[in-house]
């Protein structure tokens, strides 16, 4: 449900009009069609998804359905933060000289 999302998808917000949905479903079929480099991805919470002309027709045709849209509203409101790069490594606490008397530990 999330990185299908067809919020997700098209790349628009939860609330946007019909009208909105089906100008950004044109939109990225045209630049699939022209094999844009922008239109070939999609972000989601889990990362970066392949975009296809099936999935944003897929997405528009699940954003017609006013229950499917009710659905995909309340995974796209509620969806976790995007992920946009890995996160740091953590530093070995060891490693730092003092770093336990700092925290308050004895030896």
């Amino acid at each position: 449900m999330i990185v299908d999302n067809p919020f997700f998808v098209l790349g628009i917000a939860p609330d946007a009009s019909r009208i909105e949905i089906e100008r950004e479903a044109q939109k990225l079929l045209g630049m699939l069609e022209l094999d844009f480099p922008d239109a070939r991805t999609y972000v989601t919470p889990r990362g970066p998804q392949p975009r296809t002309a099936e999935a944003v027709r897929a997405a528009v045709a699940a954003l017609r359905d006013p229950f499917r849209r009710l659905v995909a509203e309340l995974w796209a409101r509620h969806a976790p933060p995007t992920r946009t790069a890995a996160p740091p490594p953590a530093e070995a606490p060891a490693g730092i000289p003092g770093f336990r008397r700092r925290l308050g530990w004895r030896p």
